[in-house]
């Protein structure tokens, strides 16, 4: 990357943005504009509705729950108490801990918008026979917003943004036909060179609301007139001038400080922020930056959102919760369960022995080599036609991932060659599982969410109630950005182990090269420029922009929360943003 001073840089991003290829034109609005012009949005909610208080009593041995107005049997399994509602509406799993509470997961259905997602439940105890607590599941909603402008010819341009999954993009819209009150977004899809019709529905003049049917994405979106504080800019259309401020102090694990404090220059800091808040939003191309945090010598010291999102609300993390199982296989590690590096796979999923009639490739395969993307499974995320494919598993609406993984052919010997695979890290979480007999969501409670002060997260499970290790669970940004202090600080948090260093050491560093970076213990790594030498990083990265990256030379680390599931902008942070903005300004 040719370095270059981080105001002509951001000048430089500005531009290129500003002429990018997939930017339609625009102009100002005349008398004669089509009624249609401006920018609209349209919001669904999909639930779950099954939410509020949760009583558990027990008389003897049975247990009862009241939820919702219900009073259902609860199954009890040695230390675990489980039930669900009726017609799939939810489900509950938990166990009785020492200190009197019972701690678990609610289940949710999934929807069309999402996947089910596991959030934490604690009830705590009211005398010695009975328990409370609140079910607060994930808000699972879909949100589009489209901007409207004419062109030059007199047809009209068309933009459609979907925060959530970034399906806009995904769709190739470019422009917006009316006949009548039929309206149809035309446009390209991925992989086509012809235009054609991507979606249809209607203009109702009278209430001035413009509807559209989206099928895979639960039906009609009735659309509603924004105004210039819509959250489909950073933080309005015409944002004021940013100043810094430092970060609020909250009862959540961290320490915060100032900029000054760290040693950053906060005029350099200030200018980045502007840059973003000035992003112009009428690209496909330009990175959508939902939130950016930095911390410095164990402090947070920069915490900043747009586009409607702050610290209360759970943000996806996708791919980059990768390194989030490697992280809980890691403390569990150090916690004492009889699992290894070197374990074999097969041998802990056949219950201690190996099948008899499995390959010898399959019977050498460890736990590292899950760890480090180098199973040798025929498993390739950027091939469709790869049977262990991770989207095929999820459009297939395959059962149970995990025993379709240990099915899947071999290409290669394991540690011969690493291939991104989505499939290998959800199986070394299984084998975390069984190797414990515990449910890893219960050990990530144990292990590093509770000593780590993180009580909310959405945590995707496949068809069978698996928790998904290959990425997806939602974080609140402060509680993500942990992982990576946790990291720097050679597997502790707040003066208590969690990880060995050795594990550290490994997890961190470079083992295998995919593409042109290192690839640790489910980390990335890479070299960046700094002044006139480089610094070595690595990085949890998810698509759309989730991108968590530590700098230990610095004491540095960074969160950027994104929305570029489908567009370009995700490159942004990584390749441009870190190099030429935020590094320069640490000393």
């Amino acid at each position: 990357m040719t370095r270059v001073p981080p105001l002509a840089l951001a000048f430089a991003l500005a531009m290129t943005i500003a002429y990018a290829p997939d930017r339609f034109p625009r102009s100002d609005p005349s008398p004669a504009a089509d009624e249609l012009e401006g920018l609209w949005k349209a919001k669904v909610r999909f639930g779950p509705d099954a939410r509020g208080p949760l009583v558990i009593r027990r008389e003897g041995t049975t247990y009862t729950a009241d939820m919702m107005g219900r009073l259902l049997p609860v199954r009890v399994e040695g230390d675990e108490l489980s039930f669900e509602l009726p017609r799939g509406d939810g489900a509950f799993r938990g166990v009785l801990q020492d200190d009197g509470t019972i701690r678990g997961v609610w289940m949710p259905p999934g929807s069309p918008a999402m996947g089910g997602r596991a959030s934490p439940v604690v009830l705590t105890s009211e005398g010695a026979d009975r328990w409370s607590g609140e079910v607060v599941p994930f808000e699972d909603t879909f949100t589009f917003y489209l901007l409207v402008e004419e062109r030059p010819d007199g047809s009209l341009g068309a933009l459609l943004r979907n925060p959530e999954r970034d399906f806009g993009a995904l769709l190739g819209v470019e422009r917006l036909a009316r006949e009548g009150d039929v309206v149809k977004l035309m446009g390209r899809a991925r992989g086509e060179t012809e235009e054609q019709e991507i979606v249809r529905g209607s203009y109702d003049a009278e209430s001035d609301v413009l509807s559209l049917v989206f099928p895979m994405r639960g039906g009609t979106y009735d659309f509603h007139r924004e105004d210039d504080q819509s959250d489909f800019y950073p933080r309005g259309l015409h944002p004021e001038p940013y100043a810094y401020r430092p970060p609020l102090a909250r009862d959540d694990g961290w320490t915060t400080g100032t900029l000054e404090e760290a040693g950053i220059d906060r005029g350099a800091a200030e200018r980045f922020v502007q840059v973003l808040l000035e992003m112009p939003m009428d690209s496909l191309g330009v990175p959508l930056i939902h939130g950016l945090l930095i911390a410095r010598h164990g402090k947070l010291v920069l915490e900043e959102y747009f586009h409607g999102e702050h610290r209360d609300h759970l943000h996806e993390t996708r791919s980059a919760a990768k390194s989030v199982t490697a992280t809980l296989i890691g403390a569990a590690m150090q916690a004492g369960a009889p699992l290894e590096v070197s374990t074999p796979v097969y041998q802990v999923m056949s219950g201690g022995g190996f099948p008899a009639d499995l390959e010898p490739r399959k019977r050498a395969m460890t736990l590292e080599n899950l760890l480090t993307m180098s199973s040798g499974y025929y498993c390739d995320d950027s091939n469709p036609d790869a049977p262990g494919n991770e989207n095929g598993m999820w459009d297939r609406n395959e059962p149970d991932f995990v025993q379709y993984t240990l099915t899947v052919p071999m290409a290669f010997a394991p540690g011969d060659t690493a291939i991104y695979c989505s499939a290998n890290p959800n199986l070394a979480l299984a084998v975390l599982g069984r190797a414990t007999a515990e449910f890893p969501l219960y050990l990530f409670d144990r292990l590093l969410a509770r000593p780590m002060q993180i009580d909310r997260y959405g945590w995707i499970t496949d068809p069978s109630g698996n928790p998904y290790g290959g990425g997806g669970v939602q974080f609140l940004p402060r509680d993500f950005l942990k992982f990576g202090q946790l990291m720097l600080d050679d597997g502790m948090w707040q003066g208590r182990r969690i990880l060995g260093s050795a594990f550290v050491e490994r997890a961190s560093s470079p083992l295998y090269r995919m593409g042109d970076r290192g690839y640790g213990y489910l980390w990335w790594g890479a070299d960046m420029p700094y002044g006139e030498d480089t610094v070595s990083t690595f990085s949890a990265l998810g698509n759309g922009g989730q991108n968590l990256t530590v700098v230990p030379e610095l004491d540095l680390v960074i969160l950027a929360f994104g929305g570029n599931y489908a567009s370009r902008g995700w490159q942004y942070m990584q390749a441009e943003f870190i190099p030429g903005l935020v590094l320069p300004a640490v000393r």
